[in-house]
């Protein structure tokens, strides 16, 4: 009864934080306390809902699609969190991530919260390092999403910001790396097969390649600010429609609920 009390408080502290952060760039102010503050209140009160619904039904936040809105809503908040408490030059990027996570959260309102089943392929260890290096990929293209619409929108000096943009996408691509690494294992495990090509696995390579060649012409070609930032958002549209459009329109059992 509790958990989603404590979600929708949460997603006002977010929107919140989001609004101001817009508006703040915007008038060219900067509020950085009051958005870091909002931040922190809503990844405290969304990681208690998420707490309470794992308690309640055994299983971790990555079965249903509420479930998995729900919890990558909480791990990219965290994460650009996290680079907006240690990287000041990241902070004004919050005005273009702000947008990202006001759709999920549109989606989430509208998903029904109903339990979902928990399959047995879903029971192993290498499950929880598949999830994490997942989240943890997408969070790193994020805030180099929000860096690319500083230089897009030329609202800062964007040498210093592609290079920033560059090295959160370099990290993006060691944890997609370990995420399909640790896929392969887990679809031993489940399957009796590493790799079959099925629609979710291909996509998730396809991601891959794309962010591989960004990084390639990036350091082969020396591309311009411009069109990193331009490349960097068409790795992450890529991205999202591997975590969020083709699990749930896809027949296979590979089903990928991260």
């Amino acid at each position: 009864m509790t958990e989603l009390p404590l979600l929708w408080t949460a997603l006002a502290a977010y929107a919140a934080a989001g609004c101001i952060a817009i508006v703040s760039l915007a008038l060219e102010r900067r509020p950085e306390r009051w958005i870091l503050s909002l931040l922190i209140l809503g990844l405290t009160l969304h990681g208690a809902s998420l707490g309470v619904r794992w308690i309640a039904q055994g299983h971790g936040p990555y079965i249903t699609l509420f479930e998995i809105l729900s919890s990558n809503i909480w791990s990219l908040t965290l994460i650009y969190t996290l680079a907006y408490w240690r990287v000041p030059a990241v902070r004004p990027a919050a005005a273009f991530v702000a947008p990202v996570l006001f759709i999920m959260m549109g989606w989430l309102l509208v998903t029904s919260p109903a339990q979902g089943h928990l399959p047995p392929t879903y029971r192993t260890f290498w499950l929880y390092v598949h999830v994490l290096m997942g989240k943890v990929f997408l969070g790193a293209v994020l805030v180099a999403v929000g860096l690319s619409g500083l230089i897009l929108a030329r609202l800062a000096g964007r040498a210093p910001l592609e290079e920033l943009a560059f090295r959160f996408m370099a990290a993006g691509f060691v944890f997609e790396t370990l995420m399909l690494v640790s896929g392969a294992i887990w679809a031993q495990d489940a399957w009796g097969r590493y790799w079959d090509w099925d629609p979710l696995e291909t996509w998730a390579f396809l991601t891959w390649l794309s962010l591989a060649a960004f990084l390639h012409a990036r350091v082969a070609f020396r591309v311009g600010p411009r069109a990193s930032a331009a490349m960097i958002l068409g790795v992450f549209a890529l991205a999202f429609l591997t975590f969020f459009g083709v699990p749930f329109v896809s027949t296979a059992p590979h089903k990928g609920a991260i």
